[in-house]
């Protein structure tokens, strides 16, 4: 599998598998599948309601721990630092491991900066190897990266080609973050990723579909993706793209598919900020 090395050092795979929207009681199964297939980074949270499902496969996968990253991210309602650092020891427990690989704060509301507060003494006391965000777009990012002690080794937004975050990618380079995407086949309005004529004629000549020429272009532009499939034969298919690579002329013309930069979803819009915080906070 290949990897890329975050800020720290710590070396983290560029694809992996995530469980959001797996119910519980079929997340065990699939991440025991994922993990079969061969992947080694599983990503979760707090608020999917799975975290133990990912920590029963993995106790029982035969893994060495060490060889599994895993990343989990701290809720609204968990925001603070002292509930953000009982959180962080409730996902311990629920996962079955005395360390998370990395650790996000999954929404840019509530008390982020005492959240990061809890995160950086967890990351300190080595109960988390790396820690970073989820959802901060551009300005709301360089707010907090700015104030921040330890700067976020990642953000993970949003990403694929019709939502492609090329605006933000100076501000994450400036602090030395990696981008992570979610809904790296589409997701929230960007269905049209596994159905893109372009993506499937580039595919063709490889012989891989659609799906597996957006990883492999999310994966040359070193960004961690982590697609989601309760099917193993599509999982199988979705970790299948390290024997082929893009040139520079397919690179420029995925990049021309680009519709809606910052994400299908403004995590800014102040309907959708009342909600969260009304609701979780």
């Amino acid at each position: 599998m290949q990897t890329i090395k975050l800020s720290n050092g710590v070396e983290m795979p560029l694809l992996g598998y995530g469980v959001f929207k797996v119910a519980p009681d079929e997340c065990e199964r699939c991440v025991g599948d994922a993990l079969n297939v061969g992947y080694r980074l599983i990503d979760t949270a707090q608020a999917y309601f799975n975290e133990e499902g990912v920590g029963n496969a993995i106790s029982k996968s035969g893994i060495s721990r060490q060889d599994i990253f895993l990343v989990t991210k701290v809720w609204i309602s968990n925001a603070g630092e002292e509930k953000a650092a009982a959180s962080i020891d409730e996902s311990l427990r629920k996962l079955q491991t005395d360390y998370i690989d990395l650790l996000l704060i999954h929404q840019a509301y509530g008390d982020v900066f005492g959240s990061w507060r809890a995160m950086e003494k967890a990351y300190r006391a080595g109960k988390v190897r790396a820690i970073g965000v989820s959802n901060f777009q551009a300005g709301r990012f360089y707010d907090f990266a700015h104030y921040a002690d330890i700067k976020p080794m990642v953000n993970q937004l949003q990403c694929n080609p019709l939502v492609q975050q090329q605006g933000i990618e100076p501000l994450l380079a400036e602090h030395n973050t990696k981008m992570m995407a979610w809904g790296p086949l589409g997701g929230e309005g960007a269905e049209g990723v596994v159905n893109s004529e372009l993506l499937a004629s580039i595919g063709k000549g490889y012989g891989k579909t659609a799906a597996q020429v957006a990883l492999r272009w999310l994966m040359q532009r070193g960004i961690i993706a982590i697609p989601k499939s309760t099917h193993i034969e599509r999982m199988r298919q979705n970790i299948d793209i390290f024997d082929f690579s893009l040139t520079d002329e397919e690179m420029k013309s995925i990049a021309a598919l680009n519709r809606h930069d910052t994400g299908t979803v403004d995590f800014g819009d102040p309907k959708l900020v009342k909600f969260l915080i009304e609701t979780y906070g």
